[in-house]
Formats: C-alpha cells, sequence, structure tokens
C-alpha cells in the first residue's frame, strides 16, 4: 500500500512541493529516504513493489522516481522501462547497492536521469532531485 502525502501540500518556501516516489523493497530504507525528503520540503508517495508504483503512476504524476533495481517480483528495470512508456514519464534516479559497471549503462539506455550507489550521500542525492525536477 502506498504511503502518500498530499501533492498539494505546500513546501518551504510557500509553492506546491515537488512529489518524489521512492520505489524500494527494504522499508526502513524507504522511511529513511521518506524522512530525508520530507525535511527537505518533499511531498513522497513511498512503494515497496514495482506493480504497486506503476499503478499509481498511471493516476497521478511524479515529479521524480527514485527506484531500487534489485526486487521480487517486477525489478527496477521492468519498471523503468514501463515508466519510459508512459506519455510523459518522470525522471527516475535509480539507487542500487550492487556496483556493477553494466548496471549504470542498462539504467541508461532505459533513460534513467541519473545512477547512484547506496549507500547514497544526501547531498548527492538531494542534487540530483534538484536537477531531475528542473528538467
Amino acid at each position: 500500500m502506498a504511503a502518500w502525502l498530499s501533492a498539494t501540500h505546500t513546501g518551504r518556501m510557500g509553492q506546491a512541493s515537488r512529489v518524489i516516489a521512492i520505489l524500494d523493497d527494504e522499508e526502513p530504507y524507504r522511511r529513511a529516504l521518506s524522512r530525508l525528503l520530507k525535511a527537505h520540503g518533499y511531498d513522497v508517495a513511498s512503494f515497496s513493489a514495482g506493480e504497486e508504483l506503476i499503478a499509481e503512476a498511471a493516476q497521478r504524476a511524479f515529479d521524480c522516481v527514485l527506484l531500487d533495481l534489485h526486487m521480487p517480483g517486477m525489478t527496477g528495470f521492468d519498471v523503468l522501462a514501463r515508466l519510459r512508456d508512459q506519455p510523459s514519464p518522470p525522471p527516475v534516479i535509480v539507487i542500487t547497492a550492487l556496483d556493477d559497471p553494466d548496471f549504470p549503462k542498462k539504467a541508461f539506455d532505459l533513460d534513467a536521469f541519473d545512477c547512484q550507489l547506496k549507500p547514497v550521500a544526501s547531498p548527492a542525492l538531494l542534487a540530483a532531485i534538484e536537477r531531475a525536477c528542473a528538467r
């Protein structure tokens, strides 16, 4: 089940907050990312399975998606390909714990905006999100 905060929430500057979707099968990691993003004025939609994110993305737009690659069921690559096929796909930042040189290439071939290794440094992730949302 998605944990959803209203997209009409206003951020620190009185502007509507950007909505960031997090897809990761590890609940503690999703929770930590959610806390980080909320502390920086983002609204967050959190998902534990690719199917949940795809279903929600068909109903509402996300400003950015943070996507783990290795999950049971639908993989991050599957989700990335499905998101890419949407009329207005959100920028996707891939986050993975596996340091395999083939993963970023495959992710970029599927139009990922950025790839980062876990554990992700907060400043680098926040900067990537800002760049992705500004594109």
